[in-house]
Parts: structure tokens; sequence; C-alpha cells
């Protein structure tokens, strides 16, 4: 029997946009305020959580095609190579820099390797919580 769910995926369309933004913005609020890379991360994986509920698995990965597997571990190689990064530069260990670049259309922006750190920090947060959440739904 197929349940009718077309106010769960007419509401999520709008939902999951939402949730992301808000994402997203915990995860650069998080240099001057609450947030950053893993509440931004819970966040984001929330929205693809809610996508997974709405639809099933095959669409989602025909929409985002992610080893969510992969992505986690990419997030541990952003994060551990941003740490490590400080051992060549002989300073110590997680030690951050912080530059200003001039960007085309912002003009002069601060850019810091703690951003790359956290995305490392939000990418691991989100492969792995997706990939508990695909584990525990599959049938066995």
């Amino acid at each position: 029997m197929k349940i009718n769910d077309v106010i769960l995926r007419t509401i999520t369309k709008a939902i999951v946009f939402i949730i992301l933004t808000l994402g997203v913005y915990l995860f650069f609020a998080g240099h001057h305020a609450p947030g950053g890379g893993f509440i931004g991360g819970l966040v984001l994986a929330s929205a693809i959580v809610l996508l997974y509920l709405a639809y099933d698995i095959e669409t989602v990965h025909k929409g985002m095609p992610f080893d969510f597997k992969k992505v986690a571990a990419l997030g541990v190689l952003l994060a551990t190579g941003t740490a490590i990064g400080s051992l060549f530069f002989d300073v110590p260990f997680l030690t951050q820099t912080y530059e200003y670049v001039n960007v085309p259309i912002f003009g002069k922006m601060g850019f810091s390797t703690v951003t790359i750190f956290e995305a490392g920090v939000a990418l691991t947060v989100v492969g792995v919580v997706v990939t508990i959440i695909l584990s525990i739904s599959e049938d066995e």
C-alpha cells in the first residue's frame, strides 16, 4: 500500500531550503557567535534526513549522488590537514592564520584557516550522521 504524503513532500521542498540556509548561516557565524562546523553540520544533516523521510532513497540519490562515507572521510582529511599544516610552518599545533583578500565582487574579505578546519568538521558531521541514518534504515 502506497502512503499518500503529498503534504509532507510539498512542505519539505520549502523547509529544506530554509534549513540549509540556517545551516550555512550557523557555519559562518561560528567565528563570532555560537555555531560553527559542528552545529552547522548537524543542521545541514537534518535537512538531508528530512529529504530521506519525504522521498525514497533512490530519488534522493538521483539528486544528491554522494557517498556520505567519502564525505565524512574528506571532512576528516580537511580538519586534520589544517591541524597538521601548522607543523610545516614551524608554528604551534593548530595555529591559525588570517589574511585579507581582495575578492572581485565583494571587495576586501578576511579568510582564515579556521574556516577550512570548520568545513572539515561540518563535512565529517554531515557524512557520519547521514551514514548512521541510512544504516539504521536498511532492511535486513
